[in-house]
């Protein structure tokens, strides 16, 4: 079983990066296989609402969206990361969201295991409304949707860092992290039982 992270951040080794790989690491450790994916960087374009994946023609716009929806698709487990922007999830993770259209038809992600960790300035920035609006992609997706675990337990991995390096020193976001990792491993494996 695979579990895909993807940060969701304009900085391509940033704390967003940080805490998503930390969540992967968690999963190794659970036995299972991992990939990342930084959509900083890649050619990526906005829905322009031409209603072909509706048609099964899929997304008639060509960039790197389409590799990156496939391994979405391979993968038994997502984990995506996004900084808090503006209370919500950065424009690169929006178009991830609305351009995995194609994927909700015929529901190709059904009973797949999500998470979602978000990164804000402050402690209490935006984490937890970013965090559900990557919920409630997975909740439209017809996901299974996990927070992180005991012993932090809430809505994902949510980390504090204003400057790229400064999630390494937050023990809060690395361990809600770790824990979202490890959550939906956990839940992969009893679904495999």
């Amino acid at each position: 079983m695979k579990i895909l992270g993807i940060s969701g951040s304009p900085r391509k080794n940033g704390n967003t990066s940080t805490l998503v790989k930390e969540a992967l690491k968690a999963a190794e450790d659970e036995g299972f296989e991992t990939e990342f994916i930084s959509l900083s960087g890649l050619e990526l374009n906005p829905c322009i609402a031409c209603d072909m994946c509706k048609k099964d023609e899929g997304c008639i716009i060509v960039d790197d969206m389409e590799e990156i929806l496939e391994k979405i698709e391979d993968a038994d487990g997502i984990i995506i990361g996004s900084p808090v922007y503006f209370g919500g999830v950065s424009s690169q993770t929006k178009m991830l969201i609305d351009r995995s259209r194609p994927l909700r038809a015929g529901f190709k992600l059904k009973y797949k295991v999500g998470a979602a960790i978000s990164v804000g300035a402050s402690r209490n920035g935006g984490q937890e409304t970013t965090i559900r609006q990557i919920h409630d992609f997975y909740f439209i997706q017809s996901m299974i949707i996990v927070g992180d675990s005991a012993p932090t337990a809430h809505y994902g991995g949510t980390g504090r860092g204003k400057s790229p390096e400064d999630t390494k020193e937050d023990t809060v976001g690395l361990e809600t992290s770790r824990n979202t990792g490890k959550r939906v491993a956990e839940v992969l494996k009893k679904m495999k039982l």
